[in-house]
């Protein structure tokens, strides 16, 4: 079975970020998927300072361990100033090769303003430098206030199909790239 593991970049309580990875895997969940999502707001993690162990922080190697175990991920950010946030960047950097190596990956993020890709280029490159593969469907959400109902539905119906391609695409070449059924 295909296991994919959720990050989130946003620590807002209310995060249309959280509620756009939750969304997502809830679609690759529907296509069989196992999808275990970390709320990087629940984890006790350090700003990465480039050592290797971080014995006073059982949550690294608790996020070291859950990702080295999936086949995949969903990184999910808000864009900050034109770039991925820093609390999933810190999250990733925490990391190695030896976690983040072939592992296939979906990429969304969320913005007040107007949907563009900046965030998702950085994505992009870090997956990328760390060996891993990222699929061609990635999901910006511009003016992410007006995306959702007040019970966290999606109001475009083209949004709602461009999540369903996103997830069938990362359940597919997750299935590819890493020969699991």
């Amino acid at each position: 079975m295909v296991k994919i593991v959720g990050l989130g970049g946003s620590l807002r309580p209310d995060s249309y970020t959280q509620l756009s990875l939750q969304l997502a895997a809830q679609r690759v969940e529907a296509l069989g998927a196992e999808v275990e999502t970390l709320d990087l707001r629940q984890l006790h993690l350090p700003f990465c300072n480039g050592g290797k162990d971080y014995p006073e922080y059982p949550d690294v190697q608790r996020l070291r361990d859950t990702v080295s175990s999936a086949d995949g991920l969903i990184l999910a950010t808000p864009e900050y100033h034109g770039g991925v946030s820093g609390v999933l960047k810190n999250a990733l950097d925490l990391m190695s090769f030896d976690h983040l190596s072939d592992k296939v990956t979906g990429l969304l993020s969320v913005l007040g303003g107007q949907a563009n890709s900046n965030a998702l280029n950085d994505l992009r490159i870090i997956v990328r430098w760390v060996h891993g593969w990222v699929i061609p469907e990635q999901i910006a959400i511009g003016q992410a206030w007006s995306a959702f109902s007040p019970e966290g539905k999606l109001l475009d119906d083209k949004l709602s199909q461009r999540f369903d391609k996103f997830a069938q695409s990362l359940v597919d070449n997750t299935r590819k790239l890493r020969g699991v059924d």
